[in-house]
């Protein structure tokens, strides 16, 4: 027989920092600060009776213009007990986050993945770089305000002028 998902384990734990997202129904879903990401994520790792042992993604969603505008969504599994969690991240603009890499090592890439895409900063990473988009790249082609053309320059002489600091053409 299956066990029950130990949700209130989690909660109690963290005392109100960490909450459940009610509006998911299709796996449990738990909401969590920056500040308290890699506490928890240890947390579900580590504890006999969760075994986190697998990060299978992690998803940005920019919401712009509400904020928070940023999200970062994890999905992990649990091989001994063969459950599914999704964590949620909300992030403010300019967006930082903690690395998990030190918890899940397949971090890596999907860290990398969230800063090149949505320029979410992730601090202590051991090797943030991009990964789909070149270096001089100027921008984060999938926040919602970044140009469907993308910025004109010499490789892309179809693009939208790149607004100057002030936010004028």
């Amino acid at each position: 027989m299956a066990q029950a998902f130990p949700l209130a384990k989690i909660l109690d734990r963290f005392e109100g920092r960490v909450s459940e997202d009610t509006t998911v129904t299709d796996v449990p879903c738990l909401r969590a600060a920056p500040g308290d990401l890699l506490e928890l994520c240890y947390f579900l790792r580590d504890d006999p009776a969760l075994q986190f042992d697998f990060l299978s993604d992690i998803c940005g969603v920019d919401y712009h213009p509400n904020t928070p505008r940023f999200l970062l969504v994890y999905q992990m599994f649990s091989v001994p007990h063969n459950w599914r969690l999704r964590l949620k991240c909300p992030l403010s603009d300019p967006p930082t986050v903690p690395t998990v890499t030190p918890v899940w090592t397949t971090a890596n890439w999907h860290e990398r993945e969230a800063y090149d895409m949505y320029g979410i900063a992730i601090e202590g990473h051991p090797d943030l770089r991009r990964i789909y988009m070149w270096e001089a790249f100027d921008g984060f082609p999938m926040r919602r305000d970044f140009p469907l053309r993308g910025y004109k320059d010499d490789c892309n002489p179809l693009g939208v002028p790149k607004p100057d600091v002030r936010g004028k053409p």
